[in-house]
């Protein structure tokens, strides 16, 4: 029986059409298709500046670069995302500070966030899992108090909304994945969007090896008109035209891929609901519309996660975890002091926690095959105990 992945993207001939025609172009990096796929996401959010980058990844770094904050400033982020959120942190040699998650959206907990902050704390990184945005009115308030910066990981949440506004401009800088499993893809892909004219300039000269090619670059060379000057420590960040094209035909079908997996979280929560007894899912908080890049549900307590897991993939269901916290980590065990039950929401959901399914391409069989799955896998393990 087909495997049924918990993600992937969906590729059809208008975007292969779009990609040939950049290939038989005159650019593959750099050129025009880039600056169009940004105005695509500026228009769709309502932000002034996008600046898209070669992965999600890149984007957190630069957006950190771009604050330019003290060596060893403290940044407050959440523990279960994926590592690159606390990275980008150390990448920048600043030190990561993890705040216990709520449990019923597994968004970072703002009042956790307040009791973690020090003279050293200069910004807050805060993740919309699994598309549905945090409570960004308490952060903002706490950060204009604390007089801290924001950075949105919104890479789960592109086209998710809060208080009818969409996700992309209620923070310093808003970053956005378009890795193959996410909404849109571009192969790997990221981009910031502010509408900071400062920070947008630094961003686009650190995603380029922080060279600057403006007139007042050239200055410093005598007028030069080959001149160039490198302002800032940057990164090659570029992302090229080929994939921008992509992005762009994606972005066209951006608001249909939503529906559909809006239309699938319906059906799940419809067959979950009530047929299994003590699973948990999704809570959605009222003013807040999920781009559900994840649907996870947590086990019943006396129900062991991981042999369901192993049952559910048994069956061909490719479900998955999101996510291990990172203090768990070897890396982050080793160069920090973090200990397991300073975060025992985190614990506790991480113990329960389980992805199914979920992406455009997924048709009603496949949703009644993998509420069975579940179902069947959940079963079996009570047998056994």
């Amino acid at each position: 029986m087909a495997l049924i992945p918990y993600g992937r993207q969906f590729v059809d001939d208008e975007d292969i059409t779009a990609v040939v025609k950049t290939l038989k172009s005159d650019w593959l990096t750099t050129g025009p298709m880039v600056e169009k796929f940004e105005k695509s996401i500026c228009d769709y959010i309502g932000a002034k500046h996008a600046v898209a980058v070669n992965s999600g990844t890149s984007a957190l770094d630069i957006a950190v670069g771009a604050l330019e904050l003290p060596e060893g400033s403290e940044i407050i982020t959440t523990p279960f995302t994926f590592a690159a959120s606390a990275n980008c942190i150390i990448y920048n040699n600043h030190k990561p500070v993890f705040a216990d998650i709520e449990s019923a959206t597994c968004n970072i907990d703002p009042e956790k966030i307040r009791k973690k902050i020090t003279k050293k704390t200069k910004a807050i990184i805060y993740v919309d899992y699994g598309g549905q945005p945090c409570d960004i009115e308490t952060l903002r308030e706490l950060a204009e108090e604390k007089d801290l910066y924001l950075i949105e990981d919104a890479s789960h949440a592109l086209g998710a909304t809060y208080n009818g506004k969409k996700v992309g401009t209620f923070a310093d800088m808003t970053e956005f994945s378009f890795h193959p499993v996410k909404h849109i893809t571009t192969g790997e892909g990221g981009a910031i969007t502010t509408d900071n004219d400062g920070l947008a300039e630094k961003l686009r000269i650190l995603r380029t090896h922080g060279i600057d090619k403006s007139d007042g670059a050239k200055k410093k060379f005598a007028g030069a008109d080959y001149a160039y000057d490198m302002l800032m420590l940057g990164r090659n960040y570029r992302i090229t035209d080929m994939q921008c094209a992509l992005g762009l035909s994606q972005m066209k079908k951006l608001d249909l891929f939503l529906k559909r997996r809006r239309e699938i979280v319906k059906q799940y929560n419809d067959e979950l609901s009530s047929s299994i007894a003590d699973l948990k899912i999704p809570s959605i908080i009222d003013g807040r519309e999920s781009a559900w890049h994840l649907y996870t549900v947590l086990l019943p307590k006396d129900v062991s996660r991981d042999h369901v897991f192993r049952k559910m993939r048994e069956s061909g269901i490719g479900v998955n975890v999101h996510y291990i916290p990172t203090y768990k980590f070897s890396y982050y065990q080793k160069n920090f002091n973090f200990k397991d039950n300073d975060y025992p929401v985190t614990e506790e959901v991480f113990s329960r926690i389980l992805t199914l399914p979920l992406y455009y391409g997924m048709n009603d069989n496949d949703i009644d095959r993998v509420v069975d799955a579940l179902k069947r896998s959940i079963d079996s393990v009570k047998e056994c105990m």
